[in-house]
Formats: C-alpha cells, structure tokens, sequence
C-alpha cells in the first residue's frame, strides 16, 4: 500500500476565493468580475487588488438596483 502525502494550505474563504478569481482571470482573458464595490472591496467583500491587476475592462463596478 502506498500512502501519499498532500500539502494544504487553511486559509479562509474570502482569500480561496480571491485566488480562484485571480487563477482564473489569469488562465482566461474573458473572464470578468462584475458587482457593486467589485472595484475596491471586491465579491462577497473581498480585498482583491484584481483591479489594479487587470483593468477597468474586465473589473467592472455596477450599480445596484432594487427595483
């Protein structure tokens, strides 16, 4: 029997979820991330810096509507 051993990393919802956005707008020119405050605090109020990263064109802020 062979047992392998596998690194992990704890880390918390918010950061996997800014890694995963980051991998893949990294990996796929089209993906975008679009929302209210996605600019500066990002999806579900993450800190990204993708922004910065990559562009108003691909990180877009939206209004939010109520109606």
């Amino acid at each position: 029997m062979t047992t392998t051993s596998v690194a992990h990393e704890t880390m918390t919802g918010r950061a996997a979820l800014t890694q995963v956005l980051r991998q893949e707008m990294r990996r796929d020119d089209r993906v975008l991330t679009i929302g209210e405050t996605v600019r500066y605090i990002g999806a579900a109020g993450v800190p990204t810096g993708l922004h910065d990263e990559f562009g108003p064109g691909r990180v877009i802020e939206t209004p939010v509507s109520e109606n």
